[in-house]
């Protein structure tokens, strides 16, 4: 993934956040502050000729030394493109990066209402550990997500 990526990475994003079960945010940002918030080394995107139809891509959970290898990821597909194994290349591809350089676990928030998300995280290695209930209001109402994470064999 690239800057040139940018608009159409945001776009893909945006069209998860229309869904309203896909993160607690409601409006994709500008590309200056994605891309400041995610890692440079593990973003992938999903290409169907020249048009991003997915990406990935993970930020860190924390700034203390002890967490360096924790990051919470984040997968989307463009609606067009769901169903077809974009998802899971990307997270394969994402796994593979992330360990390559150490990272010992996964983790993302998922609201269970999201039954798509889960069943392909859980097909990649990912498990549920928790449930944080009424964690945040969304659009009016008190959501609950689930904590999955994926912990390396590798690392």
């Amino acid at each position: 993934m690239t800057a040139v990526h940018g608009p159409a990475v945001l776009a893909v994003y945006q069209a998860g956040l229309d869904t309203r079960d896909a993160s607690f945010e409601t409006a994709a940002p500008a590309w200056d502050r994605w891309d400041g918030a995610h890692l440079p080394d593990h973003r992938f995107v999903g290409l169907d000729a020249d048009e991003v139809i997915g990406w990935a891509a993970c930020s860190p959970v924390s700034p203390r030394p002890v967490y360096r290898g924790v990051v919470e990821e984040s997968v989307y597909v463009a609606p067009r493109a769901r169903g077809r194994g974009v998802g899971r290349a990307l997270l394969d591809a994402l796994i593979a990066s992330t360990e390559d350089d150490g990272i010992w676990t996964l983790e993302t928030a998922i609201f269970p209402e999201n039954v798509g998300s889960i069943a392909l995280h859980e097909a990649v290695g990912f498990r549920v550990v928790g449930r944080r209930e009424r964690i945040g209001r969304h659009h009016r109402r008190w959501r609950d997500t689930l904590l999955l994470e994926r912990r390396s064999n590798r690392v």
